[in-house]
């Protein structure tokens, strides 16, 4: 009775879903609507159309923009929530087709969504596009730009930089960063990164040079909040999709199968034998404790009875376990998915944290990339790695509820960390040499 209330009142929760969002797009265009009429005459949030200061018109902007973003994304979710309900009621409004009741219903329902869909459109058709994604995206390709061409923006006068650095943007429909690795040339980096700061130092144009460091500082400042930013969704979205999935869809339908078949205890032997194993020991240790006196002196009845609630406790806890198991492959499989989702969809913004990465990576010391690539070898494939190697094995098998394979794990322990080792010291000669040969020697002397 429990799992069916539960599964109505998720279903419900689903059901309405594209309807809580039309709602939240729909008072978000209210309040724009409402800062247009209250302080801009009634038309769009501008500068023409007010006379407010700098100030206070960035502020109206910024909350127009958040309102914009909200509406964006909550009729993404109305679009992708109504698609997944129409598709899944198919059948329900074939069988109900015939009501009047129904119809009517429906039809005023249209009615309501049409009528809340069009005035989103009146409202958010005066500003064109969205504004943020126009700012990310600009952002992006000037970042990109000046990237591939530092003369686009170090060379131009001031008040042309940012038109040809918006026109090589529009040229380049593909933005390709380049990364610290790609920078290679006769002369070691440093070398180069040094006559380049006293150069500009000694500039006598020192207006220009103030003004590339505060735009190099911006355009640092922006790729890391977006590296940040999107670091995290990578993170977020795929557990967040993990929880939702396991918690709301997988476990009911599991328990509900488990339910209907309730001579499956065990989904595999090796929980089968820790369940009789913990259960003899319970057993032992109720002889022991009667026959030194920490407890009551227990009858065989008494003992079988004892037993007998431990095996159901025992048998509970398993039933759990497998449960758990099995819903933790797809709410994996679904994690994946998301994750990989979130990649294909955001090539601009990898071009950027690989970038970042670079950056970072390839900026530390000489000695500190020694004992990064130190680290990493001894961990992974040093002389210990195989313990740690099998513990990660043993709790990938347990979190997919899987039996125990000796031969597998001695198999992959042999094969993997090779193979990484190999990865690892090719990129040593291919990239890291090329880049930084003092790192590369740091690093042999304090491996040896």
């Amino acid at each position: 009775m429990k799992l069916k209330s539960l599964i109505k009142s998720t279903s419900d929760w689903f059901s309405s879903t594209p309807e809580r969002a039309l709602n939240r797009a729909y008072k978000s265009a209210l309040k724009i609507q409402e800062i247009e009429t209250k302080h801009f005459r009634g038309q769009k949030v501008s500068r023409e159309n007010a006379d407010y200061g700098a100030s206070v018109i960035t502020y109206f902007e910024t909350e127009v923009q958040s309102y914009l973003q909200k509406i964006n994304m909550e009729l993404t979710v109305f679009k992708a929530s109504r698609l997944f309900l129409s598709l899944s009621n198919l059948q329900d409004t074939e069988n109900n087709l015939g009501t009047g009741k129904v119809k009517s219903e429906q039809e005023t329902t249209a009615i309501i969504i049409f009528d809340k869909l069009k005035f989103i459109d009146e409202v958010i058709a005066k500003y064109k596009s969205n504004a943020i994604e126009k700012n990310v995206s600009n952002n992006v390709a000037i970042i990109a730009a000046s990237e591939r061409n530092p003369e686009v923006t170090n060379s131009a006068p001031s008040g042309k930089k940012s038109t040809k650095v918006k026109d090589q943007g529009v040229k380049n429909k593909t933005i390709n960063f380049e990364s610290a690795s790609q920078k290679t040339g006769v002369l070691p980096r440093s070398f180069m990164n040094t006559l380049n700061k006293i150069k500009q130092e000694i500039d006598p144009k020192s207006g220009e040079s103030e003004e590339q460091v505060l735009t190099k500082y911006r355009k640092s400042r922006y790729r890391t909040a977006l590296s940040i930013k999107f670091i995290l969704l990578l993170i977020i979205i795929p557990l967040l999709i993990h929880q939702l999935t396991k918690t709301f869809f997988l476990i009911p339908v599991v328990e509900q199968y488990f339910s209907r078949h309730e001579q499956v205890i065990f989904i595999n032997r090796d929980l089968e034998d820790e369940a009789l194993e913990e259960l003899q020991h319970y057993e032992e240790t109720l002889h022991f404790r009667g026959l030194i006196g920490l407890g009551p002196e227990l009858s065989p009845e008494k003992i079988e009875q004892e037993v007998k609630q431990k095996a159901g406790e025992i048998t509970e806890e398993y039933r759990r376990h497998g449960i758990d198991s099995i819903a933790n492959i797809f709410a994996d499989l679904f994690s994946f998915i998301a994750f990989v989702l979130v990649l294909v969809n955001s090539k601009k913004e990898i071009e950027v944290v690989k970038s970042f990465l670079d950056e970072i990576l390839y900026g530390l010391s000489d000695p500190a990339k020694a004992f990064l690539i130190i680290l990493f070898t001894d961990m992974f494939v040093g002389f210990h790695s195989p313990h740690g190697w099998e513990v990660i094995l043993e709790g990938v098998a347990h979190h997919f509820g899987l039996p125990e394979n000796r031969e597998f794990n001695f198999l992959f322990i042999a094969t993997f960390p090779v193979i990484l080792d190999t990865v690892l010291k090719y990129w040593i000669f291919r990239y890291l040499n090329r880049i930084s040969p003092s790192a590369v020697a740091t690093y042999k002397n304090m491996n040896e």
